[in-house]
């Protein structure tokens, strides 16, 4: 069972995880259940608490879960209306921008950035050096309730304004570029593998490691679809990260 009394400490530390990976599984990743279950029994509770930021910045909401107190060694949070809740985790070397948003049960790795207007919901997972661009938004396991968290794993970068959602999980060193929207019951093109990733309820969209995914459109079908140029918006794969990528997503380093 889980200690509810230690679980908020337990989630910051990093001694708990609601994913984490696992070369077992057959996605690379071991999600927490139970723990995941723990999180969201914590929006169920009804009692509310007043508190506050300074003299400006008031704030009532569920006395389950509250703000962090503190920024961990090694972490900047730089000022401008960024909150991050109890139980997410920040590790050593991440940069927050703001204003944003992380959620309980979130847990960032080391060196990762998230910049300005970010949200990273409930349990997701963002690993070591991964960049989230303006204004992107990572999905919880509130909305819809998901098997599992949004997985971005390490080196991943993920451009301006994209969307997140239901599982999907992003693979190591992989970039999305700027506007992409992809869910895990999404439709990815791969233009380099001639092949259509599809994800499931049971078996979220996986982006492979070292993809490129840019947005896309794809016609749709039925006699009226065709007959009004109707099309969709999609994602495609159009290359596998290289040299010339690297050097174009290298100015995080120099932000720091």
């Amino acid at each position: 069972m889980i200690a509810t009394d230690t679980l908020l400490a337990d989630l910051e530390s990093g001694a708990s995880r609601a994913a984490w990976p696992d070369p077992g599984a057959a996605d690379g990743w071991h999600v927490d259940t139970e723990l995941r279950s723990a999180i969201v029994a914590r929006f169920a509770r009804p009692d509310v608490v007043d508190s506050s930021a300074g003299d400006v910045f008031r704030f009532r909401d569920r006395a389950a879960l509250p703000p962090r107190s503190d920024v961990p060694d090694g972490v900047r949070v730089v000022p401008g209306g960024t909150v991050i809740r109890a139980g997410a985790h920040l590790s050593p070397g991440v940069v927050v921008m703001p204003p944003a948003y992380v959620n309980i049960g979130a847990w960032i790795g080391p060196d990762a950035m998230v910049d300005s207007h970010v949200l990273v919901g409930s349990c997701a997972q963002i690993g070591a050096r991964v960049h989230l661009g303006a204004g992107t938004q990572i999905g919880g396991v509130l909305e819809p309730p998901g098997a599992r968290p949004v997985i971005v794993e390490d080196d991943a970068f993920v451009g301006g304004l994209c969307g997140l959602f239901d599982g999907v999980l992003i693979g190591a060193r992989a970039v999305v570029a700027a506007g992409v929207i992809l869910t895990g019951t999404g439709v990815v093109h791969d233009l380099i593998a001639d092949r259509v990733l599809r994800g499931t309820p049971e078996a979220p969209l996986r982006v492979p490691p070292g993809a490129v995914v840019v947005p896309a459109v794809h016609r749709a079908t039925g006699a009226f679809a065709v007959e009004h140029g109707v099309a969709l918006a999609s994602a495609a794969i159009v290359k596998m990260r290289d040299g010339r990528t690297d050097g174009r997503v290298a100015l995080e380093m120099a932000l720091r």
